[in-house]
């Protein structure tokens, strides 16, 4: 039984040793020395933190050097007790950080009568104990600062060495890796983590959003390591951003919100105001209408013991996108092209582009007749007429510009449950889940979205932090996010697109210049 056991314990730890592990982080830390008024070391004195808000609690006793230090601890508002004989109780109370270590150093007073001080070591909170360079958020932070769209992770924007091209309701981090580039580093170079696991988009490499969305009342604690991150922190050369899902206290505590943005307090889009002139509309700026709401809501099951936290929110987005499309002209789609040389311009009338076409020679060959192409007319007849010059080949294509409808509709969902097995060993279990869907721009006005894009991502997350002693401390963290996007079109049939010929199969013989545009001429035949 015994050469059993041995055996299933050197399986396990091989196979632990065996699976691909990252960094761990979302944790902080505390050190410092404990001292007499006059400097002289305190070795043996009993220090105990405790955070009074989930009952956590953690001893360690300083060393020959009068050293202490609580590693891997959960970030949060922690009182830090110091007892040593013939001295007084000292109090201090401090607020630990996410991945931001603190150094703590007490200075007891001589006391006979067993006196209490309380002191408030809250204050100072830059970071002294390592290189790393980085703003960390907590709470009151994140609920105080306003940032479009409620996304956490647009706070990284605030900071110090950071190039931020555009907003989430755009395609600049589509378009341009930079887009949120840290110190230099691409978007794709910062790594993102939610408690201590991978959170990265692997699709699109985003430095502002990670697969699963964090919302402002779901963020405990968020830092960012824009420079000199540790070995501890991550894979990647970019940004570190760190967050911290909220957990449920002793007090009940929530929230219920809700913010609404109408189209009265927005401009009209200089080009659709542009198009609207033109065509005699009126100067209407197009709908941008943006509603967030949601609540968060924490409580205890068992006092010091087991907790539990849930957070929603759900944004509805209806904002009109600008959208140019290239239409023909009144001339060319009644069939006449026009085309340039190089010295001078030709219209060509339905009855010469009926002669000039091969095809029409022997019966049977030409079913819909020489020349233009009813079908194409038939087709361009549909389309609205031309109000703006951009984008145009200057003679027979040119744009239409029009407010599209591109509504969203996000949904986000986040539980949390926290259990303290005993003072020094905690575990928690957290799961998250989204249902977004996303409509692309019509192709022209009155038409269904091109295209509609959905959400429906979700992921896992467990963690198990165990304080086996002041020097072995065991942190096993698994998580599972499933990325899951799907784009989809408006039709399941087959796309007919016009087919491109050379200009020589139409205009034989003709020495022209390229001015216009071969699918112009290729869509009337």
């Amino acid at each position: 039984m015994k050469w059993f056991k041995c055996t299933l314990s050197l399986i396990v730890l091989n196979t632990l040793i065996s699976l691909p592990l990252h960094a761990q982080t979302a944790v902080t830390s505390v050190h410092g020395v404990v001292a007499d008024p006059s400097g002289a070391l305190i070795p043996g004195a009993h220090i105990t933190l405790t955070d009074t808000q989930n009952g956590f609690k953690a001893e360690h006793i300083a060393n020959d050097h009068g050293e202490y230090a609580f590693e891997q601890i959960p970030p949060g508002h922690y009182t830090i007790e110091v007892k040593a004989d013939g001295f007084a109780v000292e109090k201090l109370n401090a607020e630990l950080l996410v991945n931001q270590p603190r150094t703590i150093n007490v200075r007891m007073v001589v006391t006979s009568t067993g006196n209490t001080i309380e002191v408030d070591a809250s204050a100072g909170l830059m970071n002294t104990s390592d290189a790393t360079i980085g703003t960390p958020f907590n709470n009151q932070q994140i609920q105080a600062l306003p940032f479009e769209g409620n996304n956490v992770l647009d706070l990284l924007s605030l900071q110090a060495g950071v190039v931020f091209l555009g907003d989430q309701s755009s395609n600049t981090q589509d378009s341009d890796s930079r887009s949120g580039a840290v110190d230099g580093a691409r978007a794709d170079q910062s790594n993102v983590t939610l408690d201590g696991l991978d959170d990265n988009n692997q699709k699109k490499g985003y430095a502002f959003t990670g697969v699963l969305r964090s919302t402002r009342d779901s963020v405990e604690e968020f830092r960012v390591v824009t420079t000199n991150a540790n070995a501890d922190s991550g894979r990647s050369s970019g940004a570190q951003v760190s967050l911290v899902t909220r957990s449920g206290t002793n007090a009940y505590h929530g929230s219920v919100y809700e913010y609404h943005r109408p189209t009265a307090t927005v401009a009209n889009d200089w080009f659709n105001k542009q198009a609207e002139a033109v065509t005699g509309a009126p100067n209407i700026p197009p709908k941008y209408l943006r509603n967030t709401f949601g609540g968060s809501f924490g409580a205890p099951v068992l006092k010091d013991k087991l907790f539990y936290f849930f957070a929603y929110e759900g944004q509805r987005t209806a904002e009109s996108q600008q959208v140019t499309q290239e239409v023909p002209s009144a001339a060319f789609r009644n069939g006449s092209l026009t085309y340039a040389t190089d010295s001078s311009t030709y219209t060509l009338d339905p009855a010469k582009i009926a002669s000039m076409d091969p095809y029409c020679s022997g019966n049977e060959t030409c079913p819909l007749g020489a020349g233009v192409n009813p079908a194409a007319e038939a087709y361009y007849a549909q389309l609205p007429l031309p109000n703006t010059t951009a984008p145009n080949d200057g003679y027979n294509l040119f744009g239409y510009t029009f407010a599209s409808p591109a509504p969203q509709s996000l949904n986000t969902y986040i539980a949390k449950v926290d259990y303290s097995i005993r003072d020094k060993h905690r575990l928690f279990v957290r799961v998250d889940l989204q249902k977004d869907r996303l409509s692309g721009t019509a192709q022209f006005p009155g038409q269904p979205p091109s295209y509609t894009i959905t959400d429906d991502s979700r992921g896992i997350a467990a963690g198990d932090i165990w304080s086996i002693s002041n020097s072995l401390i065991n942190n096993l963290r698994y998580g599972l996010v499933h990325q899951s996007y799907s784009n989809q079109g408006v039709t399941n049939q087959n796309l007919s697109p016009f087919r491109h010929t050379t200009l020589s199969m139409i205009l034989r013989g003709a020495k022209v210049s390229t001015h216009f545009r071969p699918a112009a001429i290729t869509a009337l035949l």
